[in-house]
């Protein structure tokens, strides 16, 4: 299974007119075939980063169902359909990415994924993206013996954030010492003091997670996504 991960830097009087695109079009599109199926599309919130920046996360089923769709849009009957999404936005950035060994996500049933727009609440998403100086693969396992177990140990009434997924860069479609944890956020009021409140001293000592990470990274990004109201996931 593969998750083609996309930052689209959209135009702003394009805005709505790109999310109808994803929406009416792509969507719907991907549920015709079983190659593939679009899982989630988000807003970067307003006041956490850049403005009119959209994410979206499409599973495929193998690389051959990859390449087929890539075909399709570099020279076959989406071609055109891209041309136009093109024209709404000054770019985008795209990755392949794996899940790690101990994501929770590790394969889609496409059977279970909705594909036309659905009618709920939108969902906050925090995504850590991570850049060790240590190894990708001791980092990813520590990010699971350290920060996953220890937090799936929790009553979910207590948690802040659920791990969903957490992957990296394909070889050869992104950086390479990267990983990316993909959270939706349980309570928005402890989020909240999150926001506002210093991180406690007691939560920086030896054998607490952001202590013991610091041996294997202190460049990361942290970013807060917001679902449509429509978004499959």
């Amino acid at each position: 299974m593969l998750f083609v991960h996309e930052v689209h830097e959209v135009r702003g009087r394009a805005e709505d007119d790109f999310e109808a695109a994803i929406r009416d079009e792509w969507m719907p599109m991907l549920a015709k075939a079983d190659d593939a199926r679009l899982l989630w599309f988000l807003h970067w919130v307003h006041g956490t980063g850049p403005a009119y920046n959209i994410v979206t996360v499409t599973a495929v089923k193998d690389g051959a169902a990859w390449q087929r769709l890539a075909e399709r849009l570099q020279k076959g009957d989406l071609r055109d359909w891209q041309t136009e999404l093109d024209a709404m936005r000054h770019g985008v950035t795209s990755s392949i990415m794996l899940p790690v060994p101990w994501s929770p996500l590790q394969e889609v049933d496409f059977t279970t994924v909705p594909t036309t727009p659905q009618d709920h609440e939108p969902a906050i998403y925090m995504e850590d993206t991570g850049w060790p100086h240590a190894s990708l693969h001791d980092y990813t396992s520590f990010w699971g013996t350290g920060y996953y177990e220890p937090m799936e140990k929790r009553p979910k009434d207590s948690r802040l954030l659920d791990i969903e997924l957490c992957f990296q860069p394909a070889y050869g479609t992104g950086r390479r010492k990267e990983a990316v944890l993909w959270q939706k956020v349980l309570d928005n009021n402890l989020l909240l003091t999150l926001i506002t409140k210093e991180t406690p001293a007691e939560l920086k000592q030896p054998g607490m997670f952001m202590h013991e990470a610091l041996n294997y990274r202190d460049t990361w990004r942290s970013r807060l996504l917001r679902t449509a109201s429509w978004s499959p996931l």
